[in-house]
């Protein structure tokens, strides 16, 4: 068996690629529409890591969905849990859980799905602001 990717429904493509893309620094591997199904599927990976993808479904009808609480989260390890979390602070995403221990923080997508972020290795040394940020929200 081999994993192949985790799939999230989306409310808004452009919305979504802007967060997952842009901001988190995935990269768009695959795309697929169907005029017949009415729905888009976008495949995402982390740089140099296709093994592991993304799949967002955009379902042209509009739905609701819930926050996606029960789907649990996506998670990346990333070089440095710091830098990142101030690139995604930078670009106006809330850091539901701040990497407080230099190891591990949460975001969560536009469409409410929680990030974790995982430091590769070993945890960085604690430091500020990080240190005395409170969590925010759920994740």
């Amino acid at each position: 068996m081999k994993y192949l990717h985790t799939m999230v429904r989306v409310s808004d493509i452009e919305q979504s690629l802007d967060f997952y893309c842009n901001k988190l620094g995935l990269k768009e591997v695959n795309r697929y529409e169907s005029e017949e199904g009415r729905f888009t599927l976008v495949f995402l990976s982390a740089p140099n890591n296709e093994e592991a993808q993304v799949e967002l479904t955009y379902n042209w009808d509009s739905e609701d969905y819930d926050e996606g609480r029960n789907f649990g989260h996506l998670a990346y390890s990333v070089t440095n849990i710091y830098e990142t979390c101030q690139h995604l602070l930078d670009s106006g995403v809330v850091i539901n859980r701040p990497p407080r221990d230099g190891r591990m923080a949460f975001v969560r997508s536009p469409d409410n799905i929680s990030i974790e972020l995982l430091q590769d290795g070993e945890a960085l040394p604690e430091r500020e602001p990080w240190i005395s940020m409170k969590n925010t929200g759920n994740w």
